[in-house]
């Protein structure tokens, strides 16, 4: 036990100066600045080449969603998620090791190519969370959750991080064992992240860029904007894409009626909904 909460203790001081370190060293090689580096293009795409030109450039909600996205991948880690992620990890390796086995490694990745590397954890990983993006929308009460994100109503490019952070706790838990089965290093996955954020704020974002038959692999504005729309042929929604569009297309749950740009967004009574950071993390444990 002693181990644990040493642990749980040393995990703040890391994460701190991890975080200190990052934000008192730019580079693009940092993610704290990739992060920005990567909301500032997309954000100077909107006000160049809007697609909703009625849209205000300061959108509904753009202050909201900016500090979404430093909670989500900052300030949650920073107040608990990555020390409890560390005391979770050794734990669940401790309990493999009364039966033996050292490693969930199954798959020795590193003998693939680098770039065989990294498109497997990118189809992998993309393809669990296509699943795991259903399963929000198929079971009620984390749906509830998944409403945080679905409560935008001008879509921009920030609104890719408006999200509870219990979908963090829920992506990193179903795909905790997947992938680490496959011994990927944290260089890879750096790669792989910093490509599917950029994606994840281009299909959110205010702009429409012909893609040709490449809509068919990559979502898109175009694609995503049917996701957040109020008016979807099935109620458990359509569009689930993150990175890729081609999941949907395989597995039959893409719709793409028209032209979305002048849709609707949220769903019903989204009116209604909490318009504060705290109200709307609260708002599931108190429905």
């Amino acid at each position: 036990m002693d181990a644990y909460i040493s642990l749980f203790l040393q995990s703040f001081v890391d994460y701190w100066n991890y975080l200190s370190n990052a934000v008192t060293h730019p580079g693009l090689q940092n993610f704290f600045y990739a992060l920005i580096g990567i909301s500032v293009f997309f954000y100077s795409l909107e006000l160049l080449m809007p697609w909703r030109k009625n849209q205000p450039k300061i959108r509904k909600d753009f202050w909201l969603d900016g500090f979404y996205m430093f909670f989500n991948f900052f300030i949650f880690s920073l107040i608990g998620y990555y020390a409890v992620s560390n005391v979770f990890s050794k734990a669940f390796d401790d309990f493999l090791y009364l039966f033996g086995i050292h490693n969930l490694v199954a798959i020795r990745i590193q003998s693939f190519p680098a770039w065989g590397q990294w498109l497997t954890l990118f189809l992998l990983r993309d393809f669990i969370h296509w699943n795991i993006h259903r399963l929000l929308h198929r079971f009620s009460f984390l749906w509830e959750f998944h409403k945080v994100h679905h409560s935008v109503e001008q879509m921009g490019f920030a609104a890719h991080l408006r999200y509870h952070w219990m979908e963090t706790v829920v992506y990193r838990t179903l795909e905790y064992i997947p992938l680490g089965m496959i011994g990927f290093g944290i260089q890879d996955f750096y790669i792989v992240h910093i490509f599917a954020i950029s994606v994840g704020h281009f299909n959110h974002s205010n702009i429409s860029v012909p893609l040709g038959p490449l809509k068919y692999i990559f979502n898109n504005p175009q694609m995503h904007i049917w996701h957040h729309a109020k008016t979807i042929p099935d109620p458990y929604g359509v569009n689930f894409g993150l990175t890729l569009s081609i999941w949907d297309y395989l597995f039959k749950t893409s719709w793409i009626p028209k032209d979305g740009r002048d849709e609707a967004l949220g769903f019903d009574n989204v009116e209604s909904f909490p318009s504060t950071f705290i109200k709307q993390e609260l708002y599931p444990f108190v429905k």
